[in-house]
């Protein structure tokens, strides 16, 4: 029987299925390549289009979201896509590892482990790997932070997308950064009464550099239809203000606000005490580098993020990278990004020079954007003296109940001149999340520069996925789907 049939499609493994993804999915599979989705949640959209379980019943969930019409039509194109067998969508897989080999068709291996215990190994082969991996909320540290009750802000964001649920009926929202705008609203919508906005820097600031701004009135627009529904529901709004403690006994009880003068100290006696029973709080995000660093990509140290270029490629070679991981801009920069990266990456794995011409709007788009959120990087800022607030018996790395205090005497007493060392005096870093959220706080508190480290893996894996991994593990390519690939 003959065995003879037709070349295989290149494939184009995508890690992430937010804006960036499922638009590089897109792009990539409208030229014609075979693409494969894997993503860590249930169902696609990423954290901007996260979606309510259809078990609950939601009637109006485009009630949570803008942009909901860029959503549809995202859904849409991949339902069509998927069904012309084009693209294959693999959720609830959560990526470790991408595996690099120096030769040979299918030479990028990603390493996952599926399902909610995360135990079965996976392994998709591909010809290239966008990495589409989003970025996480930073939070900075203050007495009481730990207690329940207090969440992050886009923790609060996607119970009530995701779960339609609140954690309490009276919310602070604080912190700095674009992010409050749209976790304080969407709480105010559902019922619940925002006590508070607590933004630590100052708005005007952006008048100053209203030259960069102007290019994009769409997103000044969106900013101001927030400010209007901050207005119709009443919520009171604090700039240049900062919480500065939690407190409660059980569970979140109130929070005590003070103002901060020009240098970012907070003004004695200036205080404000608030009754609540949920603060929503963040700092800003940073992108999710994990993925890139293992592979040896090149990181910039100002968020970090990875260094990408006109075409979205990394500086290694069959590794592109899209969307908050290049930088936090937000879905409208990411669906850009991302469209970039898959007619680039189309292009290239069917053995021609892209024409740039194909993309030049999204261009011209992507970099009024990236000035766009380089001038709100520069005015939401935390605190410059934030730390001062941070007593000693305040928890800076959760995992491991490290107080500021310890981390103070590591530098201090112990002579700890760099997050490394002070992480090895005191276990700061050591957690399950390996210093991904505590970083920022300890660097902070140390009086450190926070180090990139590059690990060999973005997430904990068990031993036994280790010892099968590349040998009995489950590998998916697109010409065997269901078994081993035969290479």
């Amino acid at each position: 029987m003959s065995t003879d049939r037709e070349p295989s499609l290149p494939h184009f493994a995508i890690i992430g299925a937010g804006p960036a993804g499922l638009a590089a999915a897109l792009a990539a599979a409208g030229q014609g390549v075979r693409v494969t989705v894997v993503d860590s949640a249930e169902a696609p959209g990423g954290q901007f289009y996260r979606q309510p379980s259809a078990g609950l019943g939601a009637r109006r969930p485009q009630a949570l979201h803008h942009r909901w019409r860029t959503w549809r039509r995202l859904r849409d194109g991949l339902e069509r896509q998927v069904a012309a067998g084009l693209v294959t969508l693999r959720p609830d897989h959560h990526v470790w590892c991408v595996e690099r080999r120096a030769s040979g068709p299918r030479r990028l291996t990603v390493h996952a482990l599926r399902g909610p215990l995360q135990e079965d190994p996976v392994e998709v082969r591909a010809d290239a790997v966008l990495l589409a991996t989003g970025g996480y909320e930073k939070v900075l540290p203050f007495p009481g932070w730990t207690l329940p009750g207090v969440v992050t802000a886009g923790g609060a964001q996607a119970m009530l997308k995701g779960g339609l649920v609140v954690s309490g009926r009276r919310a602070v929202v604080a912190g700095t950064g674009p992010l409050l705008l749209p976790v304080a609203t969407g709480l105010a919508a559902a019922g619940v009464t925002v006590a508070a906005l607590v933004e630590s820097a100052a708005p005007t600031a952006l008048v100053r550099r209203a030259g960069a701004l102007v290019g994009r009135a769409d997103k000044l627009a969106e900013g101001a239809g927030y400010a209007a529904r901050l207005l119709r529901h009443r919520v009171p709004t604090l700039v240049r203000h900062t919480v500065v403690e939690a407190h409660g006994g059980d569970r979140l009880e109130a929070v005590t606000v003070a103002a901060l003068d020009a240098e970012g100290r907070v003004r004695p006696g200036d205080r404000l005490r608030i009754p609540c029973d949920t603060l929503a709080v963040g700092h800003g995000m940073l992108p999710h580098t994990d993925l890139a660093e293992a592979l040896g990509c090149r990181v910039e140290s100002d968020g970090p993020r990875v260094w990408v270029d006109d075409e979205q490629r990394t500086d290694v070679a069959g590794v592109w990278a899209a969307g908050e991981t290049t930088g936090i801009g937000g879905a409208a920069l990411s669906l850009t990004e991302g469209h970039i990266a898959g007619r680039s990456a189309a292009a290239r794995l069917r053995g021609r020079e892209p024409d740039t011409g194909e993309w030049a709007s999204a261009a011209g788009s992507r970099e009024e954007l990236r000035e766009f959120f380089r001038v709100l990087d520069a005015v939401f800022v935390p605190p410059a003296h934030w730390t001062e607030q941070v007593t000693d018996g305040t928890v800076v790395c959760r995992c491991e109940e490290v107080t500021a205090g310890a981390v103070r005497e590591a530098v201090g007493e112990l002579g700890a001149g760099d997050v490394r060392t002070v992480k090895l005096l005191t276990r700061a870093g050591m957690g399950w999340c390996q210093g991904r959220m505590c970083g920022p706080a300890v660097a902070g508190v140390a009086g450190c520069a926070e180090s990139v480290a590059r690990r060999p893996f973005a997430r904990p894996v068990p031993l036994g996925v280790l010892a099968r991994a590349g040998g009995a593990g489950r590998a998916e390519d697109p010409e065997h789907p269901e078994g081993r690939s035969p290479d």
